[in-house]
């Protein structure tokens, strides 16, 4: 059974990368979301085993959408991704639950590696 993974980005081609190399490697992408509030929306609705999530994004960040969907689900497993230089913003994703995180552009092991050990 492939797990289930939302992908939340607010740029389209970095949702296709992520989902080609998730879907590629036995993960099964059920929804995407362009932005933090989009995310915890359709975290409610899909319960996703694991979301990827990106820092910046307009609307609402992933740090604060990280917040909001662990109010829904204490146990949530979100991935932070992040581009080179968001050190600070890491440690606060990782100060408010994220189980783990992964660094634009992607690399297909690490990808992987990451949501292995978060699942």
């Amino acid at each position: 059974m492939a797990k289930r993974v939302m992908i939340v980005d607010d740029a389209a081609f970095m949702r296709m990368k992520l989902k080609d190399i998730l879907e590629k490697n036995g993960y099964s992408v059920v929804a995407e979301a362009q932005n933090g509030i989009e995310a915890i929306e359709k975290y409610k609705e899909v319960r996703p085993e694991i979301v990827t999530m990106d820092i910046t994004m307009p609307e609402m960040d992933g740090i604060e959408a990280l917040k909001g969907i662990k109010v829904i689900d204490a146990n949530a497993k979100v991935v932070m991704c992040s581009a080179m230089g968001q050190q600070g913003m890491v440690m606060d994703a990782i100060r408010a639950g994220a189980a783990d995180f992964i660094v634009k552009p992607f690399d297909t092991d690490r990808v992987i590696k990451a949501l292995d050990k978060v699942i």
